[in-house]
């Protein structure tokens, strides 16, 4: 079972909260940035909304005093893409061993607080010094007001979805349970060319952002033939370059590279604010409470990001600083959307490459990412993200991945050691007790959701291969209760990926259907041991239990 929470935010306010000195609106500057330097000895613990939805709090604890001209903490803000103490400080208190704070949220507000960052500092002659960490808001759901139940689904099968076959019944005689569906951020800001389908205007925050009609039309129709075979979707959002979705790019993935998709820029105002509305249009839009628009549970931000020169390009760099980067983004879109629906959940993603210690900045391992990320959250309010991996085969071609390749075999890449090179659905649960651990726990005291959100095998060594593999991956995903879905690439066979040897699909491009169709079909259903049975011969195996690592 996985750890029930612990004690709620606001009874830690209670426990903590001081008496309130508010000293807004001072306009007292002196020496911000001169770079007088003080120890950072103030712990913020609480950075969350309060019950009224106005206000919110900032509470720290101090084991000892720093040096000061006057006495006083004095509180900053600063927006996602500042650095260091900027503007004028929003409150202050006396120095104490433990201090709160509380000032307006100004929710809706071209001054909304809701995605800032704020930090604890001092006045020492004459100049203000930081003695804190950095905290952003912690609890955005507390302001979320169209919240609906995550849809049950009693089944962790799930596919990317063929948006062509959605009038057919294949879905539903597959019983696909959940799916994933890509939102290439590009396609869907900017003015309607098609009359038919009005521009969509969305005020966020003082300002007016367009979203074309159609294409949301286009998604409306998916979401929403989804949710009406009480399929739970993820949604991957993703970040291509265009002219218009420029500003969306991050200053530091603009120097020419080509790339399938690029970082978010949460460096720049333009970009931080758009990102921002983009989110909450897109909760807002898909929270489920209109059946005929449909509805999201997860967002999955990014798609592998472990591999920077590939799918989230931004310029050379060390891990802790494209961390810092890719952190800054995951937190935006989480405020974004848990703000507006406070059940859906929000995803980093990793490849299947998890500890080969390659060394340099071209592509990162998943454990140590998922280790820097980790602290980096932590350490500016924790939240609860969750870990959307592909655990493909190895190498990507081979579906028969309990028996690699000779050439494979021989390099040690797949091991039930936490320091396997590779993670597939042989040795899934290396990731999920690497996620056990305490250090990786949610702020909530729970194991983090995870999700195997892509996982492909290709019926190039012959479709029983193909059939067992799946099956294999599934009873491992099904033994794990770590795992919340098991989601399959593709319903159907693409082109583009048939090219490189990926011939995923459980159907053929002229839709015939392939052996695999039938194994996913009946694979969580009353019939699925007669397919389990052949799939256990298939690999040669004597029972199942020699393979799978119930967690």
């Amino acid at each position: 079972m996985k750890k029930k929470g612990k004690l709620g935010l606001w009874k830690k306010v209670m426990s903590l909260m001081l008496a309130v000195v508010l000293l807004t609106g001072m306009s007292d500057q002196i020496g911000i940035g001169k770079g007088v330097q003080a120890a950072a000895n103030v712990s913020i613990v609480v950075c969350g909304i309060n019950a009224d939805g106005k206000t919110v709090s900032v509470v720290a604890n101090a084991p000892t005093l720093p040096a000061s001209d006057d006495g006083i903490f004095y509180l900053f803000e600063a927006p996602t893409y500042a650095g260091g103490l900027t503007g004028n400080y929003i409150a202050a208190v006396p120095m104490n061993t433990t201090v709160a704070f509380q000032f307006d949220l100004l929710k809706g507000q071209a001054t909304s607080r809701l995605f800032s960052k704020f930090t604890i500092a001092v006045k020492q002659g004459g100049a203000w010094v930081p003695v804190s960490n950095t905290c952003y808001i912690t609890n955005p759901d507390a302001i979320a007001t169209k919240t609906t139940a995550r849809t049950v689904t009693g089944s962790k099968k799930g596919l990317h979805i063929d948006p062509t076959k959605l009038t057919s019944n294949e879905l539903t005689d597959l019983g696909v349970k959940h799916a994933t569906y890509n939102i290439p951020l590009s396609y869907i800001i900017g003015p309607t060319t098609n009359g038919s389908y009005p521009t969509i205007n969305y005020t966020y925050n003082g300002k007016t952002y367009q979203f074309n009609g159609l294409t949301i039309a286009e998604y409306d129709f998916v979401f929403s033939n989804l949710a009406k075979r009480g399929i739970s979707v993820s949604a991957i959002l993703l970040n291509q370059y265009t002219p218009a979705a420029a500003h969306l790019v991050h200053p530091l993935s603009k120097d020419g590279f080509v790339c399938s998709y690029y970082a978010f820029n949460t460096a720049e105002p333009a970009g931080v604010e758009h990102l921002a509305a983009i989110g909450s249009f897109l909760a807002q839009r898909y929270n489920g409470s209109n059946p005929r628009i449909g509805k999201v549970d997860n967002w999955i931000i990014g798609n592998e990001v472990t591999a920077r020169t590939q799918w989230n390009y931004i310029t050379s760099m060390s891990l802790e600083s494209y961390v810092e980067e890719y952190a800054k983004a995951v937190r935006l879109f989480y405020t974004a959307i848990k703000s507006e629906n406070a059940t859906a959940n929000i995803y980093v993603s990793i490849d299947q490459q998890w500890d080969r210690n390659r060394g340099g900045t071209d592509n990162y391992d998943g454990k140590d990412l998922l280790n820097a990320f980790n602290t980096n959250i932590a350490s500016k309010g924790n939240i609860d993200w969750g870990v959307a991996c592909h655990p493909h085969p190895v190498p990507l071609t081979w579906a028969p991945f309990w028996a690699l390749p000779a050439n494979y075999a021989r390099m040690g890449l797949v091991s039930h050691a936490e320091t396997s090179k590779f993670l597939t659905m042989q040795n899934i649960e290396v990731l999920t007790d690497f996620m056990c651990k305490p250090a990786m726990i949610s702020s909530t005291g729970q194991v983090r959701s995870i999700i195997a959100s892509e996982v492909g095998y290709p019926s190039n060594q012959g479709q029983e291969y193909q059939a067992a593999a799946f099956t294999y991956g599934y009873l491992q995903a099904a033994y794990n209760q770590h795992i919340d879905a098991f989601i399959l690439t593709n319903q159907t066979d693409s082109p583009i990926e048939m090219a490189q040897g990926l011939n995923y699909g459980l159907t053929a491009t002229d839709g015939s259907r392939k052996l695999i169709y039938d194994y996913y079909k009946n694979i969580d259903t009353p019939n699925s041991g007669a397919y389990t049975e052949a799939a256990r011969n298939i690999i040669g195996l004597s029972d199942w239990g020699q393979v799978l690592h119930a967690r």
